[in-house]
């Protein structure tokens, strides 16, 4: 008997698996302050942790977009599960290279370096699980509803946000609870828990049918799809995977490449590439992709730092968490409801307004305000952000259709890489150079002691030495050290604001190139039903 497509269970299990990715995101960000103090860790090495939950996700959803056709989405899935499985494993022994007591101080320093580097390769690890799941779910999801593409993209990607619900809530749980009757830390339990979404995403897509792909249904060839993407797309992509693989060689402490030798690197692919398709790309997708360099920073970028600011700024390890459970609630909500909204105004007056919005709430957010204050500019910022993604991916779909799955994951892929490599690391940076800047004004000697230079992804750069720190008794000092901590990583957020502007003035630039050119239309491949059902 030929087994169909159970196109319900098929889309439920490709939320689920969203939620699994975002479960462990929210549950890695809300355990930072723990990483910080155990591992003795500065803020742009947590920005380095952050980022490799994020750029990894590029390659895998890249190299899994140009073979997923023939290598088929279960195995993909089945893939992805096993990374899930394996990420965990390795982070949850991280405290074991940690050094005894009484030992030397090289011993902790080497010990701290140790726990850091398998905290760093288990998220790795973890974000190309999450690539790979992503590389099956948005052409999975495009293919099953060819008729409202952005509708059903949004109301998959509310896994996104679902699961940073309930990861956050899960971290308040543990944040008042008493866990010292457990073995281990709490933050591994927490770590533990990120398996059972991932369990549950295995369990729903076990022994189901797939359906073939739009593109490969409507018989467009392999090679067409590699013109439609062209080489502008594939030297945007080569640079921040070439980005990718230097903040490795930062980590390792090998000698890294400079911008221009990143830029130059790049430029061989893309030769190639262009040497074999003959085919610059289509110029309007390639600006999106430049676009979601900004999109991704805005919202990802915001959210892995969202709970350890507002932590920071309040005081509370609980009221940080909210922040991001808050406006992830929010996106949650919302993003059942985008099908209305997009038939109103379309995708790209969607996008416009909400960078608009999502600007305003970051300027709100970075001043200085009481808590309820501050909630209320999330609830303004949360409302910004909800339709970044999913209609973007909308947008690629509708008008590409051609490019196929590779199109439609570059997108992705270079907003998680940009904002892994770039974004990331460079919020944390502005937080350490503000930190430093205001510990100089009001305490030079004290700045004396405790201000360090380091190499970074940016070249050297300043920051308050957090061994240095530990020393510190007096509570005048301390007092001041936490002051500046929460003024310095909450002013981060206002420089962040200038992203969804530019974003603004671009999305009203596609509005009037596609209204020059008779209005913005969707493209179709398929024309009824599932391919494959």
């Amino acid at each position: 008997m030929v087994q169909t497509v159970n196109r319900s269970r098929l889309f439920t299990g490709c939320i689920v698996s969203l939620v699994a990715t975002a479960f462990g995101f929210a549950v890695r960000g809300s355990i930072l302050e723990n990483w910080r103090t155990e591992f003795q860790l500065t803020s742009e090495q947590i920005g380095y942790l952050q980022g490799a939950g994020l750029f990894p996700f590029a390659i895998s959803i890249i190299l899994f977009s140009l073979i997923i056709d023939r290598l088929g989405n279960g195995k993909s899935m089945a893939i992805a599960f096993s990374l899930h499985v394996l990420s965990a494993v390795v982070t949850l022994a991280a405290p074991l290279m940690l050094a005894g007591a009484g030992a030397s101080p090289e011993a902790v320093a080497a010990g701290h370096k140790a726990g850091f580097t398998l905290l760093y390769i288990g998220t790795f690890i973890f974000a190309l699980g999450n690539g790979t799941v992503e590389a099956v779910v948005n052409p999975v999801t495009a293919t099953l509803f060819p008729r409202e593409k952005a509708k059903y993209f949004n109301m998959l990607h509310a896994g996104w946000p679902g699961g940073l619900v309930l990861g956050g809530l899960l971290s308040m749980a543990f944040n008042n609870i008493n866990t010292s009757s457990l073995p281990g830390r709490a933050w591994q339990w927490q770590m533990g828990l990120v398996l059972v979404p991932t369990l549950a995403y295995g369990f729903m897509m076990l022994g189901q049918k797939f359906p073939v792909q739009e593109r490969v249904a409507a018989k467009v060839p392999y090679f067409d799809m590699l013109k439609e993407f062209g080489a502008g797309s594939c030297y945007i992509v080569s640079f921040f995977l070439v980005a990718g693989l230097n903040q490795i060689l930062l980590i390792a402490g090998v000698p890294t490449w400079s911008l221009t030798t990143q830029l130059g690197i790049a430029l061989v692919p893309a030769l190639l590439f262009a040497t074999y398709v003959k085919s610059f790309g289509q110029p309007i997708f390639v600006l999106l992709l430049l676009v979601m360099v900004l999109l991704a920073t805005t919202e990802l970028g915001t959210d892995s730092w969202i709970a350890d600011i507002m932590h920071s700024v309040l005081g509370s390890a609980t009221l940080g968490t909210m922040f991001l459970v808050w406006t992830s609630l929010i996106m949650f909500v919302l993003r059942f409801f985008a099908g209305p909204v997009i038939h109103k105004i379309g995708p790209l007056g969607l996008l416009a307004v909400c960078s608009g919005i999502a600007a305003i709430g970051l300027m709100w957010l970075s001043s200085p305000a009481a808590p309820l204050a501050l909630f209320a500019a999330a609830t303004f910022y949360g409302f910004g952000k909800t339709f970044f993604w999913p209609t973007t991916l909308g947008v690629v779909s509708e008008r590409y259709p051609r490019g196929g799955a590779l199109m439609l994951n570059a997108i992705a892929g270079v907003g998680m890489i940009s904002v892994g490599t770039i974004g990331n690391p460079a919020i944390g940076m502005v937080q350490d150079q503000q930190a430093v800047t205001e510990l100089r004004q009001a305490a030079p000697d004290l700045a004396n002691k405790l201000v360090v230079s380091r190499p970074g992804l940016f070249g050297d750069s300043s920051a308050i030495d957090p061994t240095l720190r530990a020393q510190v008794t007096d509570p005048a000092q301390l007092q001041l050290l936490s002051t500046i901590d929460g003024h310095s990583k909450q002013a981060a957020l206002g420089k962040i604001a200038v992203l969804p502007c530019t974003m603004l003035v671009c999305y009203l630039f596609f509005i009037a190139y596609f209204r020059a050119k008779g209005g913005y239309q969707v493209q179709h491949l398929v024309t009824e039903g599932v391919p494959g059902d």
